[in-house]
């Protein structure tokens, strides 16, 4: 992945929109490409497993629903280890996936 992304438009979805209480931090954002992209910021302790891997595909397909928009682009910023077969569920659902990134 492109480090040198400039987004022309950020904003913050309140997770309650959503409807649910996960304590992660999603945004819609545009770069100056016109290219969507849906970044998800998971800041937890404990390991991501497969399950929450599930859970982040369903916040997004809940996201898409909320702005009646596919997006081009699915990053997860994970700060927790990563379990090797989420990680692997991710990239096969076509996520972009960036560790420790706090």
């Amino acid at each position: 992945m492109n480090r040198d992304i400039i987004f022309k438009n950020l904003e913050k979805i309140d997770i309650k929109q959503l409807k649910s209480k996960k304590k992660i931090e999603i945004y819609n954002a545009l770069d100056i490409k016109n290219r969507y992209y849906s970044i998800f910021i998971i800041n937890t302790k404990s390991r991501f497993l497969i399950k929450n891997a599930n859970e982040l595909i369903n916040l997004q397909n809940s996201l898409v629903d909320f702005k009646n928009h596919n997006y081009k682009k699915k990053i997860a910023l994970i700060s927790s280890p990563l379990c090797s077969k989420a990680k692997k569920f991710l990239i096969e659902n076509k996520w972009n996936i960036k560790i420790d990134f706090m």
